[in-house]
């Protein structure tokens, strides 16, 4: 049987490693690249992708005494250049330098200007959005200082950073303790950035807001909407991708922002699902539409899934986008494969149900049975 992918060892490898070796061993003649290498090697191998990350920073640590006044000349010699500035997406960096930040912090905690020095270096070859959070939470009033000076930085990986290092619910990262509405003025002088990778971040950083406080991140597009200092597709573009949380969920005024009328005159025909299905097989959505007057329709469905407990929970998926003509009805088809090895979340046999969301609000639901491979 063919092995899978896996992306720690495409990430963190011995040709990775050896060519960090290779860096630190030009940067310093006291550092010994075979040592360091054949360490590393000795349990990588049986590390999952964040352990690695931390075992190559404690290996560096191993061979770079002293403080971080000490080690920020090696560090800093050791960095290959900056990545292209002429990109504008899409440039995360090589995962091999994210131990650099992981060094960062074991060292210089409480060196935070030194520290900040080194991220905002260090995030122009891959970006720094983990290591920056342990000083977000140690020096929270010292670190939003530098991140307004970033936030017009001429390199876009440094003003990302501002963004993406300071969002309440980073993938992998540290949870930040400072007010979830600190940033927010950093982001009023990123929504405007040329850079999609940038404008990308500040958006995904509205969504993770708009979990607590959605009517401040409705409030705030519509404030940029209003000061039209970013480009209007562009602008637009953030706007649905800051809202994706808030439109799942049905949210009117997001919705409406957006040009959806919860209360559209639209009207479902039909909506079908098959009477069972089997577990690894596909789920066959049939619905028909009409609108009197024509209408906007922003078409999800919700799977409700059956858990283990046997209680249902809801997870809405994309269906269509569309513009209903008066009077003309429009037939819409979605196959939904039912995985039974989803990594997320596993299937359940028994009763389940799936309902038809249009702009919001649920028109229509279809029962079906789920059984078992």
């Amino acid at each position: 049987m063919a092995q899978g992918f896996s992306l720690k060892d495409q990430l963190f490898n011995a040709d990775k490693v050896r060519y960090l070796a290779g860096l630190f061993a030009a940067a310093s003649p006291a550092f010994d690249g075979d040592l360091f290498e054949q360490q590393v090697m000795e349990r990588l191998p049986g590390l999952e992708l964040k352990q690695r990350i931390s075992w190559i920073a404690e290996c560096l640590g191993a061979r770079l005494p002293g403080g971080l006044d000490d080690i920020a000349p090696v560090l800093r010699d050791a960095l290959p250049p900056p990545l292209d500035p002429t990109l504008t997406d899409d440039d995360f960096g090589d995962f091999i330098f994210a131990p650099l930040g992981e060094l960062v912090v074991l060292r210089g905690l409480d060196s935070p200007d030194l520290s900040l020095d080194l991220i905002e270096e260090i995030t122009q070859r891959f970006s720094m959005e983990w290591a920056i959070r342990p000083y977000l939470n140690r020096w929270p009033d010292r670190v939003l200082d530098r991140m307004r000076r970033w936030a017009t930085h001429p390199n876009y990986h440094v003003r990302r950073l501002v963004s993406e290092g300071s969002r309440p619910r980073l993938p992998w990262g540290q949870a930040v303790d400072i007010d979830i509405t600190a940033p927010l003025p950093l982001l009023d002088l990123l929504h405007r950035d040329q850079t999609r990778y940038v404008t990308r971040s500040v958006a995904n950083h509205l969504n993770d807001i708009s979990k607590k406080h959605p009517a401040l991140v409705v409030d705030r597009l519509e404030q940029w909407a209003a000061e039209a200092t970013q480009q209007p597709g562009e602008l637009d573009w953030m706007t649905q991708h800051a809202l994706r949380g808030l439109v799942k969920a049905g949210d009117a005024r997001a919705l409406s922002l957006l040009g959806y009328d919860a209360d559209a005159d639209v009207e479902v025909l039909r909506f079908d699902a098959p009477g069972s299905v089997a577990i690894g097989d596909a789920l066959t959505l049939t619905a028909t539409l009409c609108s009197g007057s024509g209408a906007r329709a922003l078409v999800d469905y919700v799977f409700w899934r059956r858990r283990a407990n046997g209680d249902m929970a809801p997870k809405v998926f994309k269906l269509k986008q569309l513009e209903l003509s008066p009077g003309k009805p429009v037939d819409l088809r979605k196959s939904h494969k039912l995985k039974g090895d989803a990594t997320t979340f596993r299937l359940y046999p028994g009763p389940h149900r799936v309902e038809l969301q249009i702009n919001g609000r649920v028109r229509a639901e279809a029962a079906f049975d789920l059984i078992a491979e």
